[in-house]
């Protein structure tokens, strides 16, 4: 996996031989960490959190440390992590879990601890199959070493962990469907608020709901300090992430960068990251934080990798506003690429993936993946382009960003976006469609 020569804090270990084995973990300090925060008071850890202000590397991009101070003083108490990583495009969780199961574990028990969960879940997707058994193998082998268990490093604090399988449906990355479906319910999202997880959460206990590449980032912070990773970037956007690169650039792959002082344009074109369009050819459209992302232009290449950044900017919806980095997952297309295809694979991908709870969402996703198919396929009609406006701003009234919430997820007032995004920049792909009866791509 290619990686950046800069400052790294949750790949440094990727690449190293054996490095999901607690030997190479502890030959590079670990649990250190863990034993550093169990001579803390919760207090202090979450102050730690607070002052790096790390916000949630899954999607939603919440304060970390918010979200724990918000939980409810109750027994018993849950910690879940986040492991379904469903994205299309997204794999930064997958590569933390298979290459460093071992500083997941610690930043898991580091995060229950401070706030008081009496039991750990570690959620992970069942296609991960390897990453889970080598998850599997961490927390047994922490159990050996005494860091999950009875009395914890003679500290007098125990916890056990539970590796759980997901089974492969998107809506589970949502956090409220993946407490039902831990629950062996469907993955069905809850209605929110007024109870978020904090409140009541998993068997309807108080539960605190982190992503893997969230928690990750905990040892190195608790080790370091909650001011040396709020040093690094800038704003609300602080510390490093990983950005799962794809599509059609020279190197693809995940790159751990520093968030604002890194742009899209070095991201995708820097020689140490993505290293330019493939075959020479020019940038026409990216997607700049996974699906459920409005897309962006060549125009918005100069933009900083920043939470407030990407969302403030102009961006292409008829209702005005940005973009999110999301999941950190993004998609580059060239001048070869087909628009029309490319927003109805996504298109498609939502319409199967709809829980069918919301009737926007179950309804509309089914109609625009019909439409779309019907131009792509060369039956379309001119009127299907206005019509799939009309679709999308019934799921999505405004088609604005922020999403206007019709249903009880995201995925919902999300799905239209990648039509929306196409039509708005590239009208005349879908107007070539209808007029030539085929992808004038093919």
């Amino acid at each position: 996996m290619a990686l950046t020569q800069d400052q790294k804090i949750v790949t440094r270990r990727v690449g190293r031989p054996n490095s999901w084995t607690l030997q190479a973990y502890l030959d590079d300090g670990g649990y250190q960490g863990l034993r550093k925060a169990l001579t803390m008071t919760p207090e202090e850890i979450t102050q730690e959190v607070l002052t790096s202000n790390i916000l949630g590397r899954g999607g939603a991009g919440f304060e970390a440390g918010k979200k724990w101070s918000m939980m409810r003083k109750a027994k018993p108490a849950y910690l879940v992590v986040n492991g379904d990583e469903s994205e299309p495009a997204t794999f930064k969780d997958h590569m933390l879990v298979e290459n460093d199961p071992h500083q997941l574990v610690e930043g898991a028990l580091i995060c229950a601890f401070a706030t008081g969960a009496d039991k750990a879940f570690l959620y992970v997707r069942g296609e991960f199959a390897l990453g889970i058994e080598r998850v599997q193998q961490a927390v047994n082998e922490a159990y050996a070493y005494g860091a999950i268990g009875q009395n914890i490093f003679d500290s007098g604090w125990s916890i056990d962990v539970v590796v759980h399988m997901g089974a492969g449906a998107y809506i589970c990355g949502e956090e409220t469907a993946l407490l039902e479906s831990l629950e062996g319910k469907r993955g069905f999202p809850r209605i929110k608020p007024p109870y978020f997880p904090a409140a009541i959460g998993l068997y309807g206990a108080p539960t605190i709901v982190n992503n893997v590449e969230t928690v990750s980032n905990l040892p190195w912070i608790i080790t370091n300090g909650g001011a040396a990773f709020a040093a690094l970037g800038a704003g609300r956007s602080t510390g490093t992430r990983i950005f799962s690169l794809s599509g059609c650039v020279n190197r693809p792959g995940n790159y751990e960068v520093e968030m604002v002082k890194t742009t899209f344009r070095d991201l995708i074109y820097g020689e140490e990251y993505g290293g330019g369009i493939r075959d020479g050819g020019e940038l026409k459209a990216f997607v700049p934080g996974g699906a459920s992302s409005p897309w962006f232009g060549p125009q918005h290449l100069d933009l900083p990798l920043g939470q407030d950044e990407v969302a403030q900017a102009e961006g292409v919806l008829p209702g005005g506003g940005g973009s999110m980095l999301g999941s950190g997952s993004i998609v580059v297309m060239d001048d070869k690429t087909c628009m029309v295809r490319a927003a109805w694979r996504l298109a498609r991908f939502f319409a199967r993936e709809s829980c069918g709870q919301c009737t926007p969402c179950r309804e509309g996703t089914g109609w625009l993946d019909k439409i779309m198919r019907r131009i792509e396929d060369g039956a379309g009609r001119m009127e299907d382009i206005d019509l799939l406006v009309d679709v999308s701003d019934n799921i999505a009234p405004g088609l604005s960003f922020p999403y206007p919430m019709t249903t009880i997820c995201f995925l919902g007032p999300s799905s239209p976006m990648p039509i929306v995004s196409a039509i708005q920049m590239f009208r005349s792909e879908f107007e070539q469609h209808v007029e030539l009866g085929r992808c004038p791509h093919s």
